[in-house]
């Protein structure tokens, strides 16, 4: 298939694309009319990979956008996206610009369907979460010729502009920090790393600097599913029962530290000299725990800030800007588990 010059797609680009007339392409993405669903599934695999979106904004306001700015994220169930989504509304307020969301579970295909509605009103700008998408996805994204603003990674390479952290400098320097309070005996108790790329990233950034330093995970403890104080204790158990020799434990978010912190604490272990703990994300909520726990600062507000500020830019002088790139630097604070020596 050859894919039309970059430029807004049209009904004529699917219909040449799939070998059928416009009117036909025009049915199958209304859903209406009597196609047959071979002659379906043939349009429909056209758009996806043209990556057209139909408009649904209907009559003489067909070529206009509206001043919506899609705001996808994959979930609303932790304390991590409510304080982007907080950065954003924030920032956009008084632009005239109303942020909307849409939540993808980190399941891929369902990003893809969201992004897909939320193309077809014609947003003024996106801000999607994470740097991995379908091949769908992208095309939409490149497609759209509105402001793309990736957020919450910076490793790797954006469609359009993006504002994150590194994570796999994240990972380093917590290793880093581990080490250098002398701790060797090394758990990891974290997310299934396939649908959590930034998790993964921060694993192998502090694996590679833990094996330059001559020292492995000892062990480690995965789970799927939303983070919870229960799951934190039961994967702290279950670690330690395996393997009870291990003086520091690394959780890939702290809603799962604060579990182990508890269950240790509860067990009489001496924290952070038998056993040392840290998180990541920097969760206010957790202030109150009996010992304040080692984390790193995800910049979430600061994220959401940024994003919103980059696309109220372009909305405002269309012509000025592009491919802006901010990282963060997030910072690690010790808190009561990371003190050793």
């Amino acid at each position: 298939m050859t894919i039309p010059p970059r430029r807004p797609l049209t009904l004529r680009d699917v219909s040449e694309a799939s070998g059928v007339s416009e009117m036909t392409v025009s049915r199958v993405l209304r859903n209406k009319g009597d196609v047959s669903e071979a002659t379906r599934a043939k349009v429909r695999a056209a758009a996806k990979k043209l990556g057209y979106v139909p408009n649904r904004i209907a009559g003489s306001l067909a070529s206009s956008r509206v001043n919506l700015v899609a705001v996808i994220i994959p979930s609303l169930g932790n304390m991590v996206f409510p304080e982007v989504l907080s950065g954003i509304s924030e920032t956009l307020a008084g632009t005239g610009l109303q942020p909307v969301f849409g939540v993808t579970d980190y399941l891929p295909e369902t990003e893809e369907r969201v992004l897909f509605e939320m193309l077809s009103w014609r947003p003024s700008g996106v801000i999607i979460a994470g740097l991995e998408h379908t091949e769908a996805s992208r095309a939409m994204l490149m497609r759209a010729e509105i402001p793309v603003v990736e957020i919450m990674d910076s490793d790797g390479a954006p469609i359009d502009a993006c504002v994150g952290i590194s994570h796999r400098r994240a990972g380093r320097e917590m290793a880093e920090a581990i080490l250098r309070e002398g701790y060797r005996r090394i758990g990891f108790l974290g997310t299934k790393m396939p649908a959590d790329h930034r998790a993964r990233k921060r694993f192998e950034g502090f694996t590679r600097h833990l094996a330059r330093a001559g020292v492995e995970i000892a062990d480690q403890e995965f789970y799927s599913g939303g983070s919870a104080l229960k799951k934190g204790r039961e994967m702290t158990e279950a670690l330690l029962s395996r393997t009870p020799d291990l003086d520091f434990l690394y959780f890939s978010n702290d809603m799962i530290g604060a579990g182990g912190l508890l269950w240790l604490l509860e067990q009489g272990f001496d924290i952070p000299g038998q056993i040392g703990l840290a998180g990541f994300n920097g969760v206010e909520l957790l202030d109150g725990l009996p010992r304040q726990l080692a984390t790193m600062d995800a910049c979430r507000r600061e994220i959401g800030r940024e994003a919103a500020r980059i696309i109220a830019a372009r909305c405002a002088n269309p012509a000025e800007g592009g491919a802006e790139r901010v990282e963060l630097t997030p910072l690690i604070a010790r808190g009561d588990t990371l003190r050793r020596r």
